[in-house]
């Protein structure tokens, strides 16, 4: 579905929601305490500004008696199946996001892949897939790297703990081209980039995968993610915490330029590995 005609669905969405709210009898809070988000939440989904969750779809056809149609909407608009469906409202709001803040234990994030360097990960977590599917994963995962191009960018922002550069996903030749295409980005000033050094030992938020996004007109958000599962937490409170966190990671790592000498002297390596194999 066309980004266009897919944020007029979301108006309607959202057109349908207020005229059925208010043939309830219902204020906007009144509706968010009985679903368990605030009223502000309920006037953006309204707006289209902002996309609900499926357990939030779920409740308010519940409370508005409304026969499923609301999940069967969220289900038709989020549902991509270029992406995971637990990740399918995370990459909606990725692109509303004004500031991106990535932690990562293991691997690089997803907006800052390569194309070989997806694949490769791609192919090792769905070995029996045809290359057309495997294809079709990775166009995805590259096209969200738009909004990094884009002259309204997010600001972005990462921290890469050292296993990210000594994992050879996909072989040497991959990792110097993926390393490398990091430096551009971060030479070029589109990005902000930290190392976390095994010198570090123990740290805040160990392990976990985590992206924090903000928006001009909406309240932060934390998407976390498992084995085959995510979640997206906007509670006050735990996005606090988290936030909290990431301060002390980001104080903790190497700083940016100490980091872009590391992620180049990894990539010489590699480079120097694959040219003598």
């Amino acid at each position: 579905m066309a980004n266009a005609s897919r944020q007029a669905a979301w108006e309607f969405w959202g057109t349908e929601l207020k005229r059925r709210r208010e043939d309830a009898g219902l204020t906007q809070e009144g509706l968010g305490a009985k679903v368990f988000v605030s009223g502000g939440y309920i006037g953006q989904f309204e707006q289209a500004i902002r996309k609900p969750q499926l357990d939030v779809a779920k409740r308010i056809d519940e409370v508005l008696q409304t026969d499923g149609f609301f999940e069967r909407m969220w289900r038709k608009l989020i549902d991509d199946q270029r992406y995971a469906d637990y990740f399918a409202a995370a990459a909606e709001l990725e692109r509303l996001a004004t500031r991106i803040c990535d932690c990562e234990p293991m691997i690089v994030p997803g907006l800052l892949q390569t194309a070989t360097y997806s694949k490769a990960l791609m192919l090792a977590g769905n070995p029996y897939s045809p290359d057309e599917c495997i294809a079709e994963k990775v166009r995805a995962r590259l096209e969200r790297a738009i909004i990094l191009k884009d002259g309204a960018r997010p600001r972005y922002w990462a921290v890469l703990h050292e296993a990210v550069l000594r994992v050879a996903v996909g072989g040497p030749a991959i990792m110097a081209e993926q390393l490398e295409h990091i430096t551009r980005l971060a030479r070029d000033r589109k990005i902000l980039m930290q190392v976390l050094p095994f010198a570090a030992g123990a740290y805040p938020l160990m392990g976990k995968m985590l992206t924090l996004m903000e928006f001009d007109d909406a309240p932060p958000t934390v998407y976390t993610e498992g084995v085959y599962s995510g979640n997206l937490l906007d509670n006050p409170a735990v996005v606090k915490r988290v936030q909290e966190g990431y301060d002390l990671l980001r104080a903790a790592a190497l700083s940016p330029e100490a980091s872009l000498a590391l992620i180049e002297s990894a990539a010489e390596d590699y480079r120097r590995c694959a040219s003598s194999s």
